[in-house]
């Protein structure tokens, strides 16, 4: 069963403290209101920096679906961020280096008002909400994360898009010197992605700023990130710096490395396979057993009538 996912603004009465939060959680997991589940353990303080957004932690820190987030620690040790590396482990320790300040991201394109905004001018510009969503790899792992951040769709209608406006193309950062990674002549850097406009505008797509109440973390895409939950995790592009609305279809990066493993529209679907691996289910990071995946990664409520014309079998 599919569950829908509103975007509910956090009510004053309804803040909890961070370190009522925290000790909240260490609670309930000492209780053993959810059994043998590694993933409720607390995020300690002293692992990350205290957030420039200032967002409030939301005591609804498990999914729709009643799946609790994982840890902190479980976030960001374990990341496909190939700009830096192809060692999920080895990530973290490689992107120490990286530096997210100053940022701009630059809106350009099929729009009436183009505009380049700095990290602090979406900061401001934007209410920060916090979102929590499963994440589904296309390797067949997946996770439970609480971002922060706001909706792609209010940042577009800012620029204002034009009738001709039918595709957004996102492109990350490009420095080989901070991002190793790049120094890789197999990928066609920079890293781009895109999705259709009725993709970009439906409210589950967000551009996070942060995790866990705290600035994103240089290894999961600091300053601010792709997060389109009910496709594969490779299309939530990170560390961008250029969104470009168009009326052509965008290249991508893993569609134009392997277009036979990975299509445009990637979205999550367990009955179409990877040709090397099933997709029928998945491992939760923290978890020894594996679970079923769900069609749009159980978001189909919200997004399914996006694709009612297409034959899923064939746009993978």
């Amino acid at each position: 069963m599919t569950h829908l996912f509103k975007s509910v603004p956090v009510k004053s009465y309804e803040i909890t403290p961070k370190a009522t939060y925290l000790s909240r959680r260490d609670f309930i997991k000492a209780a053993g209101v959810i059994a043998g589940s590694a993933a409720l353990a607390a995020c300690a303080p002293s692992l990350v920096e205290e957030s420039e957004a200032d967002v409030p932690f939301n005591p609804a820190y498990v999914d729709e679906l009643g799946d609790p987030a994982n840890t902190y620690e479980e976030i960001t040790s374990y990341n496909n961020y190939y700009e830096f590396s192809t060692n999920k482990e080895a990530v973290k320790s490689l992107a120490e280096n990286f530096n997210p300040r100053p940022w701009t991201v630059e809106v350009y394109g099929l729009v009436n008002k183009p505009r380049t905004f700095g990290i602090e001018d979406l900061l401001k510009l934007f209410p920060q909400e916090e979102r929590i969503y499963r994440l589904r790899c296309v390797e067949a792992w997946s996770m439970v994360i609480p971002w922060q951040g706001f909706t792609l769709a209010s940042l577009l209608n800012l620029v204002e898009p034009t009738s001709d406006a039918q595709y957004v193309r996102f492109e990350t950062v490009y420095r080989p010197e901070e991002m190793k990674g790049q120094g890789s002549a197999f990928y066609p850097w920079p890293y781009n992605e895109g999705l259709r406009m009725d993709e970009a505008m439906n409210d589950l797509t967000i551009l996070a700023t942060g995790l866990y109440g705290e600035m994103m973390p240089n290894q999961n895409g600091a300053p601010i990130r792709l997060v389109v939950p009910w496709k594969y995790g490779f299309k939530s592009i990170k560390s961008s710096v250029k969104i470009e609305l168009t009326n052509e279809r965008p290249n991508t990066l893993w569609s134009t490395v392997a277009p036979n493993e990975y299509g445009f529209y990637a979205n999550v679907n367990p009955d179409v396979n990877h040709p090397r691996w099933s997709q029928a289910s998945e491992r939760r990071i923290g978890e020894l057993s594996r679970r079923e995946t769900l069609m749009f990664n159980g978001y189909g409520e919200q997004v399914a009538e996006m694709y009612a014309d297409m034959n899923l079998q064939l746009h993978y």
